[in-house]
C-alpha cells in the first residue's frame, strides 16, 4: 500500500508547502503575538524531564495531546498514569529509543513493540486510535506519525497508516524523507520538529487551513 502525497508536496516546487508550514507554525505568532496549540504541541515540557521520561507517559504528555484537540479522560489518566503506568512503561522500553522511521528497515506488523504499544492504549478509556497515535508521537516524534481523521483521508490511510508511511519515506532511496527535511529547514522550523511532523501537519492544512 502507498500513501497519497499533500496536494503541495506533488505539484511540484517547494515554495506552496513551505507558506503552509510557515502558516501552521508561525504566522500566529507573527499577527498575534501567541503561537496556535497545535504549534506549542512539538516542545511543550513544562517541566523540563521531556528526555528523563522517555519511557513512562506523563501529565505533560496528556496537556500536549489536548494541544492537538483530543482529550483523555479523568479516568483515562488515571488508568494511563497511575494503575497501568509500569505496564506502558515495559511497552515503550520495548519500543527502544526514538528515532527515524525511514531507518526502520523493517516491516512493521501487529508483534512489532511499537504496534503492541498502540493496541494496548486503546484498551483504556477514552483512548482510542486518534488519541493513541498522539500519545505514542510525543514519545516516539521521528518514529510515530500522528493520526487524525483528516490525515488518513489525505494520506489515504484510513485503513493502516504506520507501515504505509513507512513504505513510502523508504522508497526511492528516502527520497520523501529527505524532502520534508528540506521544507522544515527552508521554513526555518526547530530541528526538534520531526519530519513526520512535517507530513502530517501538511496533510492536515489541507483540509483544515483557512480558505
Amino acid at each position: 500500500m502507498t500513501i497519497r502525497l499533500p496536494k503541495v508536496l506533488s505539484s511540484g516546487g517547494d515554495t506552496a508547502a513551505v507558506e503552509v508550514l510557515r502558516t501552521y507554525f508561525t504566522e500566529p505568532l507573527v499577527k498575534t503575538g501567541y503561537l496556535r496549540s497545535g504549534a506549542r504541541w512539538d516542545t511543550w515540557d513544562s517541566t523540563g524531564t521531556r528526555d528523563r521520561d522517555a519511557n513512562v507517559f506523563t501529565a505533560d504528555d496528556v496537556v500536549a495531546v489536548s494541544m492537538l484537540s483530543v482529550e483523555v479522560s479523568p479516568d483515562g489518566a488515571q488508568i494511563l498514569l497511575r494503575e497501568r503506568r509500569d505496564e506502558f512503561a515495559g511497552l515503550l522500553a520495548d519500543v527502544g529509543p526514538d528515532r527515524e522511521l525511514v531507518d526502520e528497515a523493517d516491516e512493521l506488523t501487529p508483534e512489532s513493540p511499537v504496534l503492541r504499544l498502540e493496541d494496548a492504549l486503546w484498551t483504556v478509556p477514552s483512548i482510542g486510535r486518534t488519541v493513541a497515535s498522539k500519545l505514542i508521537a510525543r514519545k516516539r516524534p521521528r518514529l510515530f506519525p500522528i493520526y487524525d481523521r483528516v490525515i488518513g483521508e489525505v494520506l489515504g490511510t484510513k485503513q493502516a497508516h504506520l507501515e504505509p508511511v513507512r513504505q513510502a519515506l523508504r522508497a526511492n532511496d528516502g527520497e520523501l524523507h529527505r524532502r520534508l527535511v528540506s521544507l522544515r529547514e527552508q521554513a526555518d522550523l526547530d530541528e526538534a520538529i520531526p519530519a513526520l511532523r512535517i507530513l502530517t501537519v501538511l496533510a492536515w492544512m489541507q483540509l483544515k487551513a483557512p480558505r
